[in-house]
């Protein structure tokens, strides 16, 4: 089995308002895959379709050869999930909690969750309730958690939101360790910096799918395009000038710098010119590499234009 999750057409609508619309998605086996999007663009929503938590109004899913519609006991038996917030019991300790999720699929053995504590880093706070950790340290446990039962397939919905970074980078040296275990992580986020840490991409926005594919090939099939940067403090009216001139897509200000997306007939020259008759004096412009945010905001920007 090449895909462990194979989406065709899915869809989902709350209130008449589509949240999902007719996705299409594939996700190989043993992958890190990132669902990338702005808020509300419908990533929470496509992962709470696909561990079974609500249902959907139209589609197919197949995930490790089930078919989501109709054996959805046999996927959810497999699969682990770790809410975008805490969603364990507070008042329980941390070894409290671990105990009552394993059971809830099977018996775990006092070794294996030992081991979970452990690796996780929770067994010195093992004692404690959960309802006073960190936001770190209850992410940790929500994930320790949903592996309790060794599932193949693991779904994190914003697993790093308000995350320090460097407890961001030990989650996702554990997914990584998980990923090397055969494990296939399925995972939200709208971190750029995220996004290029997946082995594969999909872009989401409104609810639809905008594009899927590893990092490096979205990256450099981004030819319709060009990336300029150019050394300016943010000024509303220069903004305003520079997205009257025709092909410029996306404008991105980086403190002191700001990265210029146009259309691929864009020379570097109208740029600098448009940039003299603002400032008076002539202002560097750097044709440069795209990089996976820019290819994100040029393409969701296309998508709301």
């Amino acid at each position: 089995m090449s895909n462990i999750i194979e989406v065709k057409g899915m869809s989902k609508s709350f209130d008449h308002i589509m949240a999902v619309d007719t996705l299409d998605l594939s996700v190989k086996c043993g992958d890190i895959f990132g669902l990338l999007g702005p808020n509300a663009a419908g990533k929470s929503t496509t992962i709470r379709l696909l561990s079974g938590i609500i249902t959907m109004d139209a589609g197919q899913v197949d995930i490790m050869g089930f078919d989501l519609n109709t054996q959805m006991d046999e996927v959810k038996a497999r699969i682990g999930y770790v809410a975008q917030f805490f969603a364990l019991y507070p008042e329980l300790t941390v070894a409290e909690n671990l105990d009552f999720y394993s059971d809830i699929y099977a018996k775990v053995s006092t070794k294996a969750k030992a081991q979970l504590l452990q690796e996780y880093g929770l067994a010195h706070v093992a004692n404690q309730r959960a309802g006073n950790l960190s936001g770190g340290y209850k992410r940790r446990l929500s994930i320790a958690c949903a592996m309790a039962h060794d599932p193949d397939l693991i779904f994190l919905d914003e697993p790093t939101a308000g995350i320090d970074p460097v407890t961001r980078k030990e989650l996702w040296e554990q997914f990584y360790a998980l990923a090397a275990k055969g494990k296939t992580l399925f995972v939200t986020t709208h971190y750029m910096e995220e996004a290029e840490r997946c082995n594969t991409l999909a872009f989401i926005h409104h609810g639809k799918l905008v594009a899927q594919g590893a990092p490096s090939v979205m990256v450099s099939s981004f030819q319709d395009y060009r990336v300029y940067t150019t050394p300016v403090r943010h000024d509303a009216a220069l903004h305003q000038v520079l997205m009257d001139v025709q092909g410029v897509q996306v404008l991105n200000q980086f403190g002191e710098s700001l990265r210029i997306i146009t259309s691929q007939s864009m020379e570097v020259d109208t740029l600098k010119s448009e940039l003299h008759a603002f400032f008076g004096v002539d202002t560097e412009v750097l044709l440069v590499a795209p990089t996976i945010e820019d290819v994100f905001i040029a393409l969701t920007h296309e998508e709301q234009s």
